[in-house]
């Protein structure tokens, strides 16, 4: 044949690679739709189109990515799912742009170093006259699933061994039947540069399994949501009056409880849309990274006034089926995620698309539990050099310099990882409060002219080329394109299954959006929508 392409090859299903204890809907849904799973002994090392895990990828398996594969993690996102982190992002935020706007989330105290700040707030609270008794939680910061939490009034029963943060209990939520509710709601994005992200219509109503009770606060069951808590629980099984056996609704359900009562559930969804799109710029901007996608659990309480608030931002959020409606919404979820990575044809060759040759088998060292940072990282993504390049030996010395700085950010991602505890817990705290910032790529990277016509069409290939791993990549320009946009118009793709697109959500947040992310800017719209929410 003309090409390297064989016949057979238009035959072949995209292929998965799982990393251990992803959950088992993962698998099942990849072969439903078809694909096959990887064999790291049968096939070479990038001969895979979707590498799933639960823990991040290190820096280099991003830098080797190839145009026909996806990663399920982006750099640096515990910047926002580690509740401390969170809570000093939004608190950074909330003095730059006003209360006003970030108001969605109580105030954090992060103990032992907010300690002092704590009695004085607490004091404050303490002496009002004619106020309501004020109730406090405590999370440990690093744990998932409700583990850790306490739910406290009084000072004397504030005890804990871990870093934790304390905030103002949302002491008056929104009951269904007497029983304290949340939302699960599930947040992909696509991209932190530009910033892309979708909301899921459907998502889960999350139930606590025993009437809501503040003179029972050590009643987890009646105060927190969590399924691993309350599916232990003696209520759970149980029929009860409003809300069923088990203790889920979807998002469908609640709408339609919702609208019965004459409430309005799309002004309470834009409130909740702004809480996303407000919370993921507080960790703008992160490491460049392409073909990777991030998927958030937005944990989200409503008050008795229909006000919502953030509880926090969940990595890996559960995709365990621990009953029907699990099934029902998770299945679908990750059929849409498929989607929404948007493959092509040409990705089932898995091949370079300049050259039109097969992957080689040069063995990518893709991390795995344990493993510290590979000293090369062969195969890193095609590129073509700015200026001509008459031949490809000249290319050769650029080539070693790129891989070189691979091994020093591969160095330095190996000595800032640091797990181990120190002697004591402040002193571990304290390093973990100082950890040095990353500098942001895009300032290492030179701005795009702005082409005639932007306004129509601003997602143009020579914009979309500026993506580069690192600053020492700045000669180059990346062949291949985001996977998230349109064929039609170079934009992102406004709905993918239940799937919605909530930023950019009009053309100057997407203009802002373009080269490097104006959160001034962004804001500035962003407080025009607020107006017509509140």
């Amino acid at each position: 044949m003309a090409d390297d392409y064989d016949t057979r090859d238009i035959l072949r299903p995209l292929v998965f690679r799982l990393h251990e204890n992803v959950p088992e809907i993962v698998r099942e849904v990849l072969l439903e739709r078809g694909w096959t799973e990887f064999d790291k002994e049968e096939q070479d090392d990038a001969d895979w189109n979707l590498y799933w895990r639960n823990s991040p990828f290190r820096m280099t398996d991003h830098h080797s990515i190839k145009p026909w594969q996806r990663l399920n993690h982006y750099p640096e996102a515990v910047r926002i799912t580690r509740k401390d982190y969170l809570a000093r992002h939004l608190k950074r935020m909330k003095g730059a742009y006003g209360s006003a706007l970030y108001e969605f989330s109580p105030v954090a105290f992060i103990m032992p170093n907010d300690y002092v700040k704590f009695i004085a707030e607490y004091s404050k609270e303490k002496q009002s006259v004619g106020r309501r008794p004020s109730y406090w939680i405590c999370k440990p910061v690093d744990l998932s699933r409700g583990r850790g939490i306490l739910i406290f009034q009084d000072i004397k029963d504030l005890v804990y061994d871990c870093a934790v943060i304390v905030q103002k209990y949302i002491s008056n939520p929104l009951l269904i039947s007497g029983y304290k509710l949340d939302l699960r709601l599930y947040v992909c994005v696509t991209s932190f540069c530009p910033l892309t992200i979708y909301t899921y219509e459907e998502g889960l109503v999350r139930f606590a399994t025993e009437k809501f009770d503040l003179g029972s606060l050590d009643n987890i069951c009646a105060h927190l949501t969590n399924t691993s808590i309350n599916k232990c629980g003696a209520s759970y099984e149980k029929y009860k009056e409003g809300i069923g056996c088990g203790c889920k609704w979807t998002f469908s359900k609640f709408r339609s409880y919702l609208r019965i009562f004459g409430i309005d559930d799309m002004l309470l969804w834009q409130k909740i849309n702004n809480i996303v799109i407000l919370t993921l710029l507080a960790v703008t901007p992160l490491p460049v990274a392409s073909n990777c996608f991030e998927l958030f659990g937005f944990d989200i309480l409503i008050d008795d006034k229909f006000k919502p608030w953030l509880l926090e931002v969940n990595y890996n959020p559960g995709l365990c089926l621990d009953c029907s409606i699990d099934d029902t919404v998770k299945r679908k979820l990750l059929h849409d995620i498929v989607e929404l990575l948007n493959y092509k044809q040409i990705d089932t060759f898995r091949r370079t698309q300049v050259a039109g040759t097969k992957a080689g088998r040069r063995r990518v060292p893709w991390s795995t539990a344990g493993e510290g940072a590979a000293g090369d990282a062969p195969g890193l993504l095609t590129r073509r050099k700015v200026a001509k390049c008459p031949s490809a030996s000249s290319v050769q010395p650029a080539l070693q310099a790129a891989r070189e700085s691979i091994r020093k950010v591969a160095t330095l991602t190996k000595k800032s990882a640091r797990v181990h505890p120190r002697k004591t817990l402040t002193s571990q705290l304290w390093e973990r409060m100082n950890m040095p910032k990353i500098p942001s790529q895009a300032e290492a990277e030179s701005k795009n002219k702005r082409i005639p016509g932007a306004g129509h069409s601003p997602h143009k290939s020579a914009q979309l080329n500026h993506w580069l791993p690192t600053p020492d990549f700045c000669n180059y320009k990346l062949t291949t394109r985001p996977y998230f946009l349109s064929d039609k118009d170079q934009r992102p793709i406004p709905r993918v299954g239940d799937f919605v697109l909530i930023f950019p959500f009009n053309e100057a947040a997407l203009q802002a959006s373009r080269d490097g992310t104006d959160v001034k800017s962004i804001i500035k719209e962003i407080k025009k929508l607020h107006s017509t929410c509140t």
